[in-house]
């Protein structure tokens, strides 16, 4: 699977994502697209793969895999912070 199908959750509207995955199965014609996210846009991942599968693509995707991790960093004010990340696999039934 090509990166160019993968749609990273941030501050954008929440329609802009729901948009974005929705328009990689439709005018793209991928058969797999991953939503992915850090930290506070976790639910909102959630939520726009939901909105896709059940409003949008009238069931004709599905959740094929679901990743969660955690990285280190080090933040602004130079203390080391662990961040979740998911990743979300869509796929065509």
């Amino acid at each position: 699977m090509n990166e160019d199908n993968s749609v990273f959750i941030g501050e954008k509207p929440f329609m802009n994502y729901v948009t974005a995955v929705v328009m990689q199965f439709t005018t793209k014609g991928a058969t797999e697209v991953v939503v992915k996210a850090r930290g506070k846009f976790i639910s909102r991942a959630v939520d726009v793969s939901e909105v896709s599968m059940k409003r949008f693509m009238d069931n004709t995707i599905e959740v094929k895999k679901i990743k969660t991790d955690s990285e280190e960093f080090e933040n602004k004010e130079g203390k080391m912070v662990r961040v979740s990340n998911i990743e979300i696999t869509l796929a065509k039934k």
